[in-house]
C-alpha cells in the first residue's frame, strides 16, 4: 500500500522542521563566523532582483553535488560535513527544500534565510 501523497505545503513544513532558519538581520554575523552563503536562484532571477556580494552562486540543479564533501564535483568550500551552508532563494521556499536536501546528505548545519533575498532587501542588507 502506498503512502498518502503529500502536498507541497506539507513537504515544506517537514523540511523546515529540521532547519534552524536564519533571520535576515542575523546573516552578517553568520557570515563573519565563516558560514557559507549560497544563492541558488537562476541567473535570470538574480539579474532581475539583484545579488548578494558575499554569496557563492550555485544553481539549484547542482547544489547537492557541489556541497557534498564526498562528491567529485564538490567546490573547494565543501571541506567536510560541518560546513554551515546558508541557502538563499527569492522568498525562502525553495531554499528550505534545498537546505533539507543538504541535511539529508549529512550536512547537518545547512539552513536557509527566512524570507529569502526579498528579506535581505527589506532589511537593507543588499
Amino acid at each position: 500500500m502506498s503512502a498518502r501523497p503529500k502536498s507541497i505545503d506539507e513537504v515544506l513544513l517537514e523540511a523546515r522542521a529540521g532547519l534552524d532558519r536564519l533571520a535576515a538581520q542575523d546573516l552578517p554575523s553568520a557570515l563573519a563566523n565563516g558560514d557559507v552563503l549560497v544563492d541558488i536562484r537562476p541567473a535570470a532571477q538574480r539579474a532581475e532582483e539583484g545579488e548578494h556580494p558575499g554569496a557563492l552562486v550555485i544553481e539549484r540543479n547542482v547544489l547537492e553535488w557541489r556541497a557534498d564533501p564526498t562528491s567529485d564535483a564538490r567546490i573547494p568550500e565543501a571541506v567536510d560535513h560541518d560546513v554551515a551552508w546558508i541557502i538563499l532563494c527569492s522568498q525562502g521556499y525553495t531554499s528550505s527544500l534545498a537546505a533539507a536536501a543538504l541535511q539529508n546528505l549529512g550536512l547537518h548545519r545547512a539552513t536557509d534565510v527566512i524570507g529569502g533575498y526579498e528579506a535581505l532587501v527589506q532589511a537593507g542588507l543588499v
